[in-house]
């Protein structure tokens, strides 16, 4: 009998215990199944994608052009002096730029703003630089480091580690220190003149050695003086370009990424001149 009573009471407990485990069990169950079904039901918002007509009724983004940044005097040519700005009328630009309130944007928050309605800083502006020249890694990037300013260099191959050019390390620190490596051609000659194997030489053969020497993708272009054509916007994209950039003239009505505008920064400008001048050309 005593046995009996024993067994009895143990099995009495073990059924407990067992009924206190599936209750544990059970109240974890419903937070589980919520967690899954918060996944589950998150649904995210597509991206806005906008049409050329809606990419040309933005706002521009105001966008200088830079080529050498070297000293010249009263006797220079009207070449030099357009295309040449004084290291000291430089530095004072991007001071003036800073304290204006102006914060550097690089080409893929401009795309994320013209395709998908991406935000931007308050007054935004790129910071460009043509050609290749050395002394935009040695003054261009180091008056801009100044104000945590970034830009966009535009290489042409054909010039990599010649005298006072860039050298493939000045290339590979400029992308690393977070300013953007883009494509200027081979050889700079103009995109309205080419056929055959031009588009490999001009346009496919830069990209695959700016990449290599950065380790990154090379997606943007500048076209040599600011020249294209329809013929041309075809052959940069299936080149693997994703935007392309000319100077102050009209943009494509068709494809407007591959006509983003430019402003060439004088020689001839004092500082508060190149201010209005990047107000009044990108006004809209």
């Amino acid at each position: 009998m005593k046995n009996y009573f024993a067994c009895l009471i143990f099995g009495l407990v073990l059924l407990e215990g067992c009924q206190s485990k599936a209750e544990e069990t059970n109240k974890d169950a419903p937070q589980k199944t919520t967690v899954v079904n918060a996944v589950e039901n998150k649904v995210e918002s597509p991206k806005v994608t906008n049409d050329a007509a809606t990419l040309l009724s933005k706002k521009e983004v105001p966008i200088l052009c830079y080529h050498n940044i070297k000293n010249f005097d009263a006797n220079a040519g009207p070449m030099t002096k357009v295309y040449s700005v004084k290291p000291a009328n430089f530095a004072e630009q991007m001071k003036a730029l800073s304290e204006a309130g102006y914060h550097t944007i690089l080409p893929a928050q401009l795309y994320d703003y013209l395709v998908h309605d991406g935000p931007l800083p308050e007054k935004p502006i790129m910071i460009t630089f043509d050609d290749t020249r050395g002394e935009q890694y040695s003054i261009g990037a180091a008056e801009m480091n100044k104000y945590g300013f970034k830009g966009v260099f535009f290489v042409m191959t054909v010039s990599i580690n010649r005298p006072n050019y860039l050298t493939k390390e000045q290339i590979k620190q400029l992308s690393d220190n977070g300013n953007v490596i883009a494509a200027h051609t081979w050889d700079h000659h103009m995109v309205t003149k080419y056929s055959g194997d031009d588009w490999n030489t001009q346009l496919v053969k830069p990209k695959e050695k700016l990449e290599e020497i950065t380790a990154t993708p090379i997606t943007y272009f500048a076209y040599p003086f600011g020249l294209w054509n329809k013929a041309a916007i075809p052959e940069v994209k299936k080149s693997g370009y994703q935007m392309a950039f000319i100077l102050s003239t009209k943009r494509d009505s068709i494809d407007p990424l591959y006509t983003i505008r430019r402003m060439i920064v004088s020689g001839t400008w004092n500082t508060e001149g190149m201010m209005k001048s990047t107000e009044a050309t990108f006004e809209k």
